[in-house]
């Protein structure tokens, strides 16, 4: 694709941006079973954070789907993230980019009705939150 294909490919709908801001209700971490992958980094980092050894953290908070590992879900809880307490993430600094990423998630952003239906479950997603810069949400799209 030249430079020229690049700047006359039209800008998706939310091109003047969007309105979000993590109210950090922890709601995006709970309910319906899923998946929250990670990766090797990522299990290491939050291996250090917890202060145990990436074996450990393995054996305990991880299962292995498709060759690859999902975070594993507290199954008494509603399948709610393990890593949820109190409705925060205990793990939010080293937390994974599949969460840093929410909501810029491309089934999120694929057209307004799906941004609608997203807000209907992510409080952040509002009117009175700031304007999300085009820019900025490119940056963080998963």
């Amino acid at each position: 694709m030249s430079n020229q294909d690049v700047k006359s490919s039209p800008l998706p709908w939310y091109k003047e941006g969007l309105r979000f801001k993590c109210t950090e209700c922890g709601k995006c971490c709970t309910g319906a079973p899923g998946y929250v992958w990670v990766t090797e980094e990522e299990m290491s980092a939050i291996a250090e954070l917890l202060n145990i050894s990436l074996q450990v953290f393995k054996r305990k908070y991880v299962r292995q789907r498709d060759n690859r590992y999902a975070l594993v879900e507290k199954k008494s809880q509603n399948n709610d993230c393990v890593f949820l307490k109190d409705n925060k993430c205990s793990v939010y600094q080293a937390r994974p980019t599949q969460c840093r990423t929410f909501p810029w998630w491309k089934e999120n952003l694929n057209s307004k009705e799906s941004w609608d239906l997203a807000a209907q479950s992510c409080e952040g997603i509002n009117e009175q939150a700031p304007l999300v810069p085009y820019d900025q949400i490119e940056k963080g799209l998963k």
